[in-house]
């Protein structure tokens, strides 16, 4: 039977407007159950405390449970690599650490690429270093320091909490725009790093602020600069090293992210709910605990960070010499 042409025009006009209906009715109806959030570290630290408050806001604004699971290993390439495998139908995110930037050049067999195979979703925030140093070195300031250091090439020693860290690839940084020669000595994590600063054993680390902000503030190391481009809410009265030596910059920072192929209805949906979140007082005040600046961005300018980041850490960690994976 032949359908009359102006009913045959109507059909084949809704038949046109499914997809898009569909794919609007499936963000709006996202998320229908649990979600995953693979965080790429162990239990207790800054990224999974902030992972978790994202966790929990969505999971009220959304009505459904987003569980963190985390993936530690392999300098946070096993989690990540979980999600570039997982389904891209928006129930699996993943806590992006600032890791990932460096990671591209740091490990260059790595089965995948970030950049290709994740979606970049929304930033969630800075999280400064702090370049300190043990109470009884004679440097008080930045250019204190990197005058000592040019007058002592090579006999300070930096500790990092391993080789190819961002306390690490941020002390190299230091050197590369100073022109001074520091020692490396990597530690497993910045806990034996921070210990042994305190103990004199090595003489300036580049610390997450988390990590050492009680020792700081209870003047057992002194803090002679943040590496982020602005202040800390959390030390107002320490300056950046970018004050001293400009254009420094060397931040780590946290956002999330998803299987590349997502659908871009939600990815928009988790940025909008994500950047509320960043704007909402009590969130606010939970991250500033951190020392975590909130720092909400498009998915599109989250993405043109992470490109610019991990070019500016490749030339570093080449320049810099430092071994690969």
């Amino acid at each position: 039977m032949k359908l009359p042409r102006r009913i045959f025009l109507h059909l084949a006009a809704g038949a046109l407007a499914l997809p898009a209906v569909s794919r609007i009715a499936w963000a709006q109806a996202y998320p229908a159950r649990q979600v995953r959030i693979i965080v790429p570290v162990p239990p207790g630290g800054a990224l999974d405390i902030i992972a978790r408050l994202m966790g929990q806001w969505l999971s009220e604004r959304l009505g459904q449970t987003f569980v963190i699971e985390n993936r530690p290993g392999g300098g946070t390439n096993i989690g990540v690599e979980a999600v570039v495998h997982a389904t891209a139908d928006g129930y699996t995110l993943l806590l992006v650490p600032g890791s990932v930037t460096a990671n591209a050049t740091l490990f260059p067999k790595l089965n995948f690429n970030f950049i290709r195979d994740i979606v970049p979703i929304a930033m969630i925030s800075q999280l400064p270093l702090v370049m300190e140093v043990n109470s009884s070195f004679p440097a008080k300031t930045v250019p204190e320091f990197i005058a000592y250091a040019k007058a002592n090439p090579g006999k300070i020693s930096m500790a990092s909490g391993g080789t190819g860290s961002t306390s690490h690839i941020g002390g190299e940084l230091l050197k590369l725009r100073t022109g001074i020669d520091m020692l490396h000595v990597p530690y497993r994590g910045g806990a034996p790093a921070l210990t042994d600063l305190l103990g004199g054993q090595v003489q300036v680390y580049f610390s997450p602020l988390p990590e050492s902000i009680e020792t700081i503030k209870g003047g057992q190391v002194r803090a002679l600069a943040v590496t982020t481009a602005t202040r800390s809410a959390a030390l107002p009265d320490v300056p950046t090293i970018g004050e001293s030596v400009p254009g420094f910059e060397a931040s780590t920072w946290q956002g999330i992210g998803a299987p590349k192929n997502t659908p871009a209805d939600i990815v928009d949906r988790l940025n909008k709910e994500i950047n509320a979140a960043l704007a909402d007082p009590k969130i606010k005040e939970r991250l500033a605990g951190l020392g975590s600046m909130p720092t909400p961005m498009s998915p599109a300018a989250f993405e043109k960070m992470i490109v610019e980041e991990t070019e500016k850490w490749r030339k570093v960690i080449l320049e810099a010499k430092i071994p690969l994976q």
